[in-house]
């Protein structure tokens, strides 16, 4: 039986959610809420999280003045309470501080260490506490990390190191024969020529830190974040368990920059320890705020609630799907949002489910026949596909298209006149066809936007009464 499974990075809880995060989660949502419609709910696995064992996570306890495990399990609440609240259908939210998590890295640690593929040795270089990962001098601007405007510390330190250069033409022979195993197309590339210009083995331990998870076999050390992190997508579905087996291998849905770890350490990895890679690593670009990126190190961070309470979770669901085209980075503005609420949602959406209850109630007593319409079958198949290809923005547009027409026809057959002239015989059919065409273009929308659709079929419950506005100007 087919199953899908999905996942959204880890967050790091170093602060509270800002809408960038919420691009992968919603890519995610939208993902899974699709495979469920097509699959069944019990055949879809949808996971998120935090990623707690960073110095990160201990920089800012420090800095709130609590202690480290209180302060995560306080950030932990604020993500998993705000993506509930923006209608996140997760079927997990896992932390890299629960048991399980920390039985399934010790487990997998020990695997990698048996295949040979995890010596001691001296790490000195450039780090960026911004990425928790080792520098090149070349990649620093003045000394500091270009994306997080910040001074590179010199690290110098014995940690035990994972043999990746011995997996480079594996993963080149992996991505030969899985050509759409990156997308888009673009970061398939770029990874592709990274691992064609040769690996080095890293660093998986850090000495100097005491949070964090202990390396099985040398307690003195803890494991690197990344490697503990990368851990989660297998800890979520059971692993050691065989019954991970179920859900594995998974789509990651991610940020463009955090390509490496996934499309190259985290195949090399598995291949360690015998597990195949993920089945698709989906990459999304990052949202810009005139022109810098969206970060909570920078300070330009927008609050999604606050964007929800105001525009309601599908309006902001829409805008971020419909404006920004999947893969490419992306300007946010609120003003944007404010011109595709009222141009899409209000006078679009909104204004066809409201004349066409009005005109059931008013012209047929509230009573209509669901029918097969004229809608193009190859239209509705376009929107399935695209969903399918993460070109989100083209479903969208097509569904809108969809929208337009059934306005248009309103407009042109004026069923009004009809009524007025008592033309029963043309204006049951029409009503009917009106009635269908909605609930056709409310089917494909559910997964862009469950809750507009949850109210459009309440709307469509017979006797049907005219609706309350979906999106009040």
């Amino acid at each position: 039986m087919e199953r899908f499974s999905v996942t959204t990075p880890i967050y790091y809880v170093n602060d509270v959610p800002h809408v960038g995060h919420l691009y992968s989660t919603l890519i995610a949502d939208v993902l899974a809420r699709y495979w469920r419609k097509k699959l069944g709910n019990d055949q879809v696995w949808f996971s998120t999280g935090t990623d707690e064992n960073s110095q990160k996570t201990v920089e800012a306890a420090k800095k709130s003045g609590k202690e480290i495990q209180a302060y995560t399990d306080e950030l932990a609440a604020i993500w998993q309470r705000t993506f509930e609240q923006l209608g996140i259908s997760f079927n997990d939210f896992i932390r890299t501080t629960e048991p399980r998590h920390k039985e399934a890295v010790e487990f997998f640690l020990l695997k990698m260490e048996q295949s040979g593929d995890i010596y001691k040795g001296h790490y000195e270089g450039w780090y960026c506490v911004g990425h928790e990962a080792f520098m090149k001098e070349s990649d620093l601007v003045d000394g500091k990390c270009p994306e997080h405007n910040r001074t590179a510390e010199w690290l110098k330190e014995e940690n035990y190191f994972f043999k990746l250069s011995k997996y480079e033409k594996d993963l080149l022979h992996w991505f030969e024969k899985n050509p759409d195993w990156i997308v888009p197309q673009s970061r398939y590339n770029e990874v592709t020529q990274f691992v064609k210009q040769g690996l080095e083995d890293i660093s998986i331990t850090r000495q100097s830190q005491k949070w964090g998870i202990p390396l099985p076999n040398d307690p003195s050390h803890v494991i690197y974040v990344w490697i503990d992190a990368l851990i989660n997508y297998l800890s979520t579905v059971g692993y050691p368990d065989e019954r991970y087996r179920q859900w594995w291998p998974s789509v990651h849905v991610i940020g463009k920059d955090i390509t490496k770890f996934h499309c190259i350490i985290w195949p090399a990895m598995l291949m360690s320890v015998g597990i195949e890679p993920p089945k698709q690593v989906v990459v999304n670009g990052f949202f810009t705020i005139n022109g810098q990126k969206i970060s909570k190190s920078l300070g330009n961070a927008i609050d999604p609630l606050e964007l929800a309470k105001k525009y309601g979770n599908d309006a902001l669901r829409y805008f971020l799907f419909r404006e920004i085209p999947f893969g490419s980075d992306g300007d946010f503005s609120e003003e944007k949002l404010k011109e595709r609420y009222t141009a899409d949602l209000a006078n679009g959406l909104g204004n066809l489910v409201s004349r066409v209850t009005n005109m059931v109630e008013r012209y047929a007593e509230g009573i209509y026949k669901k029918q097969k319409v004229h809608i193009d079958d190859a239209v509705m198949a376009g929107v399935n596909t695209n969903l399918e290809n993460y070109k989100f923005d083209a479903a969208l547009a097509l569904i809108w298209s969809m929208v337009t027409e059934a306005n248009k026809l309103i407009d042109d057959k004026t069923p009004w006149t009809m009524a007025k002239e008592n033309k029963q015989s043309e204006l049951k059919p029409l009503l009917n066809e009106l009635a269908s065409r909605v609930l056709d273009i409310t089917s494909v929308l559910e997964p862009f936007m469950p809750g507009t659709a949850e109210k459009i079929i309440a709307a469509f419950s017979q006797p049907v009464k005219k609706a309350e506005p979906l999106f009040p100007r």
